[in-house]
């Protein structure tokens, strides 16, 4: 699956004292020589023992050879380790994680309690640590490498734990190109499949991770090797409290498709990137850059690291409801064209999503998947197709997405699917098991839940017109057509008809606060729905508060450019471009959006309802 970067705008900034700037290590070359200092033996001639971990992805090959240089120059002996040595054979790996990956062809089941001891051999440990005491009783610093090398008390007998992060698109990347070193593997196995991933390893390295944050001595940006960064681990700390406490924007993602379309041109150069089906702009799998002031390299590093504070973050109900989820996302939905298109090209997959109790139940994740199509702009021919027309023969349709399965072309499909012309402004609810799809010819700004903070979308597509995909390596609409998920589809499907539609998922604003400043809006909702879509306009300034219980996540949709200010620390503020988002952290309080661009502004505010 292909996916690009966007980073216009994306730098938080942090302001940190001489003192602690001072500490950072910017660039692989004094990073590595931080790490070759560590490893010095003591004034009583004790060897160190120095654990590297890290995330999935990190070029341990690469960071060994740099320090192994720069050791030898100085004269001091090294041994390395790996930690792969520590987890079962990969016969007995794939035994247990093959529940978890499931046959369905689709899905799996989430391992969300996983832990690194289901997969690691204590037998593994205990030799690693007879060989390294020997080597140490030798005076040779041993230097221990891999996910898992603080694992258990390896963490304490370490004299320094380095925690070498990654962020999640590049690792993806790794994974897709088939070069992704697995747990307990010597080489990239080619083969390593992205359910693998998802639904076991994710949760392992994820309460790893999480175990580590707070006993690590560094933080070290691992993405590239060429471009090592680290943070002491009480500075790290300084940067994350500061975070949670203003306004975060994060580095968007696009990605094309079989209905990708072209408006994206007109906001950001993305190289590469040939049409945009879809681009996230606020959710779980997302990087954040953050500028230290003074320091010229912005650090770059997991959105979700900030959920070491999640109840400041997210907000006490979502944090003593859903322990460790971010369960929010946004997205912009791209649908421009410059020529008039048939809607089986411009038109995204029939398709619905599943409740919580669904995802429970078949996945074993916490939440289910509620959505919602807000038009952020509307183009001639603007339209989304949503329920079922008053006379369709739903076992006919059934019969006929079956019989086709994405394979042969459903000629009569319209007569089918209801569709609704759009303006700017429409908001369309999506309760689990509504038939829906983007129509074309329109930017949607989508605010859904987010089941997974591995990432993992549940939509269940039962009709891609038999189009062919997108290939990005040739740029063209000539890969193998989309895979449907028919059991799921129509074992989830609710049947709305078009009147239900009209009545029901139709949502109009109402104003709940008007003054000369500006009008404060709430779209209506569905009891189901966990979430509120809520609206702003103003010329010059608006006034908001998360009352310290609802994060927020806004998005300008009219505008050139608006700033964040909090009301009650005026030095904090935060700026964002037209179909930018913010996360506002829960604990933010009362703040103001302040235009000084000229003309209108809107901004379309995400939160939960329950605070």
């Amino acid at each position: 699956m292909p996916l690009y970067e966007n980073r216009d705008n994306a730098d938080n900034v942090v302001v940190l004292n001489a003192e602690a700037r001072r500490t950072l290590a910017i660039g692989t070359e004094e990073v590595i020589s931080r790490i070759v200092r560590d490893a010095r033996p003591a004034a009583s001639g004790k060897a160190p023992f120095l654990a590297l971990d890290g995330y999935y992805g990190v070029d341990w090959p690469a960071i060994e050879e740099k320090i192994t240089r720069e050791a030898e120059r100085l004269g001091i002996p090294l041994q390395f380790f790996s930690a792969r040595a520590f987890f079962r054979p990969q016969a007995e790996l794939a035994a247990i994680k093959k529940p978890w990956i499931t046959d369905d062809p689709g899905f799996g089941c989430a391992n969300l309690e996983g832990r690194l001891s289901e997969i690691i051999d204590p037998a593994g440990v205990a030799a690693f640590t007879r060989a390294r005491e020997e080597a140490r009783a030798r005076g040779t610093t041993v230097v221990l490498t891999g996910p898992g090398a603080a694992y258990g008390d390896l963490c304490t007998q370490a004299d320094k734990v380095y925690y070498f992060d990654k962020t999640r698109q590049p690792l993806l990347w790794q994974m897709w190109d088939g070069d992704l070193v697995p747990f307990g593997a010597e080489k990239p196995d080619p083969e390593y499949g992205w359910k693998e991933y998802y639904y076991y390893d994710f949760y392992l390295l994820h309460h790893h991770k999480n175990d580590l944050v707070t006993r690590m001595d560094y933080w070290v940006e691992g993405i590239d090797p060429a471009s090592l960064k680290l943070v002491p681990r009480d500075v790290y700390d300084t940067i994350m409290r500061t975070l949670v406490r203003q306004p975060v924007k994060e580095v968007k993602i696009f990605q094309p498709g079989p209905w990708g379309a072209y408006r994206y041109r007109d906001f950001w150069d993305v190289p590469g990137l040939e049409c945009n089906a879809w681009n996230e702009l606020a959710g779980p799998e997302l990087s954040m850059l953050v500028k230290v002031e003074g320091v010229e390299e912005s650090l770059n590093m997991p959105a979700m690291n900030l959920m070491q504070y999640g109840e400041q973050f997210v907000g006490p109900w979502i944090n003593e409801h859903l322990p460790g989820q971010f369960p929010l996302d946004v997205w912009l939905d791209d649908g421009y064209f410059p020529t008039p298109e048939p809607a089986e090209r411009i038109s995204m997959p029939i398709h619905n999503h599943p409740g919580t109790d669904y995802v429970k139940r078949r996945f074993n994740e916490p939440l289910g998947r509620y959505e919602t199509y807000y038009i952020a702009e509307a183009y001639e021919g603007a339209n989304t197709w949503m329920g079922y027309t008053e006379e369709a023969n739903l076992e006919e349709w059934e019969r006929k997405c079956r019989d086709s399965n994405n394979l042969k072309e459903i000629p009569d499909w319209k007569d089918y699917i209801a569709n609704w012309s759009s303006v700017e402004g429409d908001l369309y609810l999506i309760p689990p098991g509504t038939t829906h799809g983007h129509g074309g010819n329109q930017m949607i700004l989508e605010m859904d839940t987010c089941p997974s903070i591995a990432g993992t979308e549940y939509s269940f597509f039962a009709y891609d017109f038999a189009r062919n995909s997108w290939d990005d390596k040739s740029k063209t609409m000539t890969g193998k057509p989309l895979k449907m998920h028919l059991d799921h589809a129509f074992d989830n499907e609710k049947w709305y008809r078009a009147s239900w539609v009209r009545d029901n998922l139709r949502a109009r604003p109402e104003v709940v606060q008007w003054d000369r400043d500006f009008v404060f809006e709430r779209y209506a909702s569905l009891p189901e729905m966990p979430f509120e879509i809520e609206r702003c306009h103003f010329w010059n300034r608006a006034l908001l508060d998360t009352r310290e219980r609802y994060m927020h996540i806004v998005t300008l949709t009219v505008g050139e450019n608006v700033r964040i200010r909090s009301r009650t620390n005026p030095d904090t503020i935060v700026d964002i471009d037209l179909f930018q988002s913010a996360i506002v952290p829960a604990c933010f309080g009362s703040y103001e959006f302040l235009n000084e661009r000229g003309g209108r502004a809107t901004v379309v505010i995400l939160r939960w309802k329950q605070g």
